[in-house]
């Protein structure tokens, strides 16, 4: 499992925050934006384009409010991403929607928090059963 990282300008600095916390938990992060300015559309389709090369891949995409990104990731067939700012809904995101890109909003989570949202995403495991008929349904849209 890779996860995949990338953040607009607003987003920089969480970003290499969340990419160091990352490496310390020894995940493989995958940083699209790491030499490259884009805005949040960019950055988004970027890190979707990573995600979707494996099943096991997340994303984590960064700017100032988290809902820019959202809504380029839900006009992705296939694609289940979750706008989160607490450590509960990221965590519930992956075991009953099986979101595979969370959004944040850098002046919405200060570091602390964005950890734990990181931590709750890719720690979270998709627990499918009853939770499959919805899934299917979402990644029939778009």
């Amino acid at each position: 499992m890779a996860i995949i990282i990338g953040a607009d300008q607003a987003g920089k600095e969480l970003k290499e925050v969340i990419k160091k916390y990352l490496k310390e938990g020894n995940y493989d992060v995958i940083d699209v934006s790491e030499n490259e300015e884009h805005d949040f559309v960019n950055t988004t389709l970027a890190v979707a384009k990573e995600v979707n090369k494996s099943e096991d891949n997340l994303g984590i995409v960064i700017d100032a409010y988290g809902v820019g990104p959202f809504m380029v990731a839900t006009k992705i067939k296939g694609m289940v991403a979750a706008e989160v700012s607490d450590e509960r809904s990221a965590y519930m995101t992956r075991g009953h929607n099986n979101a595979r890109i969370i959004t944040l909003g850098s002046e919405i989570s200060a570091p602390g928090i964005a950890k734990n949202i990181v931590k709750g995403f890719v720690e979270g495991e998709y627990e499918g059963g009853r939770h499959q008929v919805r899934v299917d349904m979402l990644n029939k849209m778009s």
